[in-house]
């Protein structure tokens, strides 16, 4: 029977852009404080999970919520399990939106909200494309199952705790990347540079940049105290200037509060970001500061300014598979308690961390800095002639007409914890990365030809 998936998608069109439309409403960001046995991250997040599950149940499918961490949509018959992992939980929204990140505005043909394609507008398409499989009555020799996770934009856990309780899928795709197929993935690690908790007093009274890891700050603050408020505020606007940003200062007495705004970006490549907490530090550097604030600044200046690669720290390293290691400065704090850095670090397959770790540790006990592992994922790598991969191109060159190409990513994907899984979508060739950026979107037509292609997909791995 030939199936044109892409009108089994029109006739759906609506419903799926509401459907995804109230999912991006949900503000599922990572709320510690307000972790509960039923809702281990936050009220919002389990709201995102919850309406994901009402919408299986709806629809006929079995569903399962696994304790809050996360949850699965399953149909289909046989001891085979394909596996789709996708997420709800997004990064905090950020700055500069244009519309409320969680009004989920459709303009110009596009949804714009937090999440629209890092990863729930994916994950929506993804549930659909299994839904017209179960509505035409398709019959399966294998079971299918979305799962969705709740903690992926922070420590994995809700994929930890899934699968100690959870069958493995015998392969699989994460619906949370680009097209056409991305079968390496980075090794990725965050981690603190802590700087000794013995503070000598000096200018530098605090300093602030970022909220997570794996997001170029988009903002930093500092306070200085200074003899000079009229200069340093002249030398801050001359600075702002000549590097194309945009900040502010206050004084009060001999205090100058600085703020400076730059451009987010994923972490997993800095350089399409402006970090506003290493151009901050760099601009601090030069007021010749004095006390532990003063080698705090310098520290960043030294490292980080215009290098995403760990040059100076001997740890820059590329291959063919996965491209360049890189480290993006996710995270500054410092205070009256100590310095802290927050560093994602993405590194190739073929890197061994375990002696860039050690070489790193050396490097920087020169300076009194302990070095914290947070968490740490391996590279993942699936070969070219697997089945999933092979299957996967055909639909995408069917559905595109376009040559399925294998790509790597410094991303991490739910791909990297299946023994067999690759990332596929949703977003396509030439379309602008907007994934942890302000004005994030999906393309209207894009989230319709994506549910086409998984709807195939899913089928064709599973009939």
């Amino acid at each position: 029977m030939a199936i044109n998936w892409n009108e089994e998608v029109q006739k759906r069109s609506e419903d799926l852009v509401s459907d995804t439309c109230h999912l991006l409403k949900i503000k599922s960001v990572l709320d510690e404080e307000g972790s509960t046995v039923v809702a281990p991250f936050g009220e919002g997040i389990n709201e995102a999970l919850q309406f994901m599950l009402d919408k299986g149940k709806e629809f006929g499918f079995v569903t399962k919520n696994v304790d809050g961490y996360a949850g699965h949509i399953e149909f289909g018959e046989g001891e085979d399990l394909i596996g789709i992992l996708g997420h709800i939980d997004v990064v905090p929204e950020g700055d500069g939106w244009s519309s409320d990140p969680y009004r989920a505005e459709i303009r110009d043909g596009k949804i714009f909200a937090r999440g629209a394609i890092d990863d729930k507008g994916p994950t929506m398409a993804a549930f659909y494309g299994m839904k017209i499989i179960k509505e035409l009555g398709l019959s399966l020799s294998k079971r299918v199952r979305l799962i969705i996770g709740a903690d992926e934009e922070s420590q994995w856990r809700c994929v930890d705790h899934y699968f100690q309780k959870e069958e493995m899928p015998t392969m699989g795709f994460a619906p949370d990347a680009d097209f056409p197929i991305i079968n390496a993935e980075k090794g990725i690690c965050d981690m603190e540079l802590v700087f000794s908790s013995g503070v000598e007093e000096g200018s530098l009274l605090s300093f602030q940049a970022g909220r997570r890891f794996n997001m170029v700050p988009d903002l930093a603050t500092a306070v200085v105290k200074t003899d000079n408020t009229t200069e340093v505020t002249r030398q801050f606007s001359l600075y702002l200037e000549q590097n194309g940003l945009k900040g502010e200062t206050k004084v009060v007495g001999q205090e100058i509060s600085f703020k400076l705004i730059g451009v987010s970006a994923h972490g997993m490549e800095p350089n399409k970001g402006k970090n506003a907490g290493i151009f901050l530090a760099q601009f601090l550097n030069t007021l010749q500061l004095q006390g532990d604030g003063a080698k705090f600044v310098a520290f960043i200046k030294e490292h980080f300014y215009e290098d995403s690669r760990g040059r100076t720290f001997g740890l820059n390293f590329e291959d063919e598979q996965t491209g360049p290691l890189t480290i993006n400065v996710g995270i500054i704090e410092f205070s009256d308690k100590g310095g802290k850095l927050g560093l994602n670090l993405r590194y190739p397959v073929t890197y061994s961390f375990a002696e860039g770790l050690k070489s790193l540790e050396a490097f920087v006990d020169k300076f009194g800095i302990v070095i914290d592992i947070k968490t740490h994922a391996k590279p993942h790598y699936v070969k070219a002639d697997h089945p999933l991969i092979q299957t996967l191109q055909r639909v995408y060159e069917r559905q595109t007409g376009e040559k399925a190409t294998l790509l790597s990513t410094g991303g991490g994907t739910y791909a990297r914890s299946l023994s067999a899984g690759v990332a596929f979508g949703a977003l396509f060739p030439g379309r602008p990365e907007l994934a942890h950026q302000k004005d994030e979107y999906i393309e209207v037509d894009d989230l319709m030809k994506a549910a086409a292609i998984y709807a195939e997909a899913i089928y064709e791995l599973a009939k």
